[in-house]
């Protein structure tokens, strides 16, 4: 759709100050050395304790400033994410923007119908699938949750399958229970040929919300966490504070706590195998505050995501945040005006990666195909506009100047023009360009109607092939497969 290239390098937007940056970042070491952590495992609690945490009186795990210091000077600050077939993966780490889906959905909105329905397995796959396509998103964390699926392992396997089946980019996913990890991994080392394949081609990392703000672990998610790092999946774990209902209404002091249970996060990873692959999905949501609601849309989570970023590139720790999660439930002008301002701060920020960012509807209750083509089409424009100005030789040339203006008196047809047509632009696939008269002489189309023409004419190209059809027989046979065989037309 659009065209690819290395990923650019965002930072220059700050809605910090850099004395912000300092006292959100101190605050954070206090809340993490004052009031740490609670509902700690036994066997999180045991390690932390043994590796130099400090324990309240009431339970609450501490982490010493100094500890905390040294962790993030040994963490890994470049985390590796190939895809199935190698060459698709990305690199995460040092404000390289990357879009991504995500969000785990429980509804899709049907073009054919306009209505909404449950999603499922079928809807996973076609919906990976598509990102196999679209060379403006990078990555696929699971953006819904296939409820034809009841039993919390099968599930599991089957998110993990349709994932890998659906594209040979980089996939995410999530696990109920720490159980269920091993099975997947088991099942991704068949996919790659053998034992230990996996841990040497780790194409799948682990979306894990370890915390439930405000400061409280998750047991289950510890659990998986642990596992996890045992078998080698990368991580990304997740703090997703709601600002006014699970972290303060002030945006500032939301940013404070979400860094800390981040960098708490952090600190258990680093304790459980020092320097291994982990990405802060630092994810600062926002409550509309008349109802209490989650309000993805709006400026305040514009703001506070691309804050986010800022604080974790500063940190030199790769980053996650949430941007795209417009509260429209079409793909109508709120769809477009939020979207785009949310994705465009985050990325000038130097999101590493941005998930929930393309295809999600309704505040990421729901997701569409046709949306995730019209985002497609947008994160184009907004990578074009992070590579800003660039400057190389010959990009100001006066000889040239002089040429047009003393001759033809355009640069139309010059061999500079010809050069750059499409290096230095881009072009939309879906988004129209035509003057108003030829628009209505071709059928006064919307891009709605344009995405519908684009998701029939992907879904028409043969299926992706990086998934042997004999290591597939074989996974099929050995483990409970759902995905209908005629996923593979």
């Amino acid at each position: 759709m659009l065209h690819g290239g290395p990923p650019p390098v965002g930072g220059r937007f700050k809605p910090l100050t850099e004395e912000m940056v300092a006292h959100i970042t101190e605050t954070a070491f206090d809340i993490l050395s004052r009031i740490g952590v609670a509902s700690a495992p036994a066997d999180i609690r045991e390690m932390a304790l043994a590796q130099g945490a400090q324990e309240r009186a009431d339970g609450r795990l501490t982490f010493p400033r100094a500890l905390v210091e040294d962790i993030i000077a040994g963490a890994c600050k470049r985390v590796e994410l190939p895809g199935f077939l190698r060459d698709r993966g990305i690199e995460v780490g040092g404000g390289r923007v990357h879009i991504g889906t995500g969000g785990a959905a429980v509804q899709v909105l049907d073009s054919q119908t306009q209505k909404f329905r449950d999603s499922t397995l079928r809807d996973l796959y076609d919906l990976m699938r598509i990102v196999d396509s679209c060379e403006s998103i990078h990555y696929s964390l699971r953006p819904v949750v296939a409820r034809d699926m009841e039993d919390p392992l099968v599930l599991d396997i089957n998110t993990a399958f349709a994932a890998l089946k659906a594209t040979s980019k980089p996939i995410g996913t999530s696990f109920f229970e720490p159980a269920n990890v091993a099975p997947v991994v088991e099942m991704f080392d068949a996919a790659l040929g053998g034992e230990e394949r996996f841990r040497a081609q780790p194409f799948c990392f682990a979306s894990v919300c370890h915390v439930v703000p405000p400061l409280t672990l998750a047991e289950e998610a510890c659990g998986v966490m642990r596992e996890c790092v045992r078998l080698g999946m990368p991580l990304q774990i997740c703090s997703a504070a709601q600002a006014g209902a699970t972290s303060p209404a002030a945006l500032a002091g939301a940013l404070a706590q979400g860094l800390a249970e981040s960098l708490a996060g952090l600190v258990l990873v680093n304790m459980m195998q020092p320097g291994f692959p982990c990405i802060l999905a630092f994810l600062p949501f926002i409550s509309d505050l008349r109802t209490g609601a989650m309000t993805g849309g709006s400026g305040e989570a514009a703001v506070a995501n691309a804050a986010a970023a800022q604080l974790l590139l500063a940190m030199g720790l790769p980053s996650t945040v949430s941007a795209g999660m417009t509260d429209a439930k079409t793909a109508d002008a709120q769809s477009g005006y939020e979207k785009g301002y949310t994705i465009s701060l985050a990325a000038q920020a130097g999101a590493d990666m941005i998930n929930l960012s393309v295809g999600m509807l309704g505040s990421i209750m729901a997701a569409s195909k046709e949306a995730l083509v019209i985002d497609n089409d947008m994160c184009g424009a907004i990578l074009r506009s992070v590579r800003g100005i660039e400057m190389f030789e010959g990009a100001i040339d006066l000889d040239l100047i002089e040429q047009v203006v003393t001759g033809e008196g355009h640069y139309l047809g010059t061999a500079q023009t010809m050069a750059l047509m499409t290096r230095e632009y881009v072009y939309p696939s879906l988004g129209d360009r035509q003057n108003i008269y030829n628009w209505v002489q071709s059928g006064e189309r919307t891009i709605w109607h344009r995405a519908i023409d684009c998701v029939t004419e992907l879904e028409a190209r043969p299926a992706p092939d990086h998934l042997p059809a004999d290591v597939e027989a074989a996974i099929r046979a050995r483990m409970p497969i759902h995905l209908p065989e005629f996923a593979k037309a």
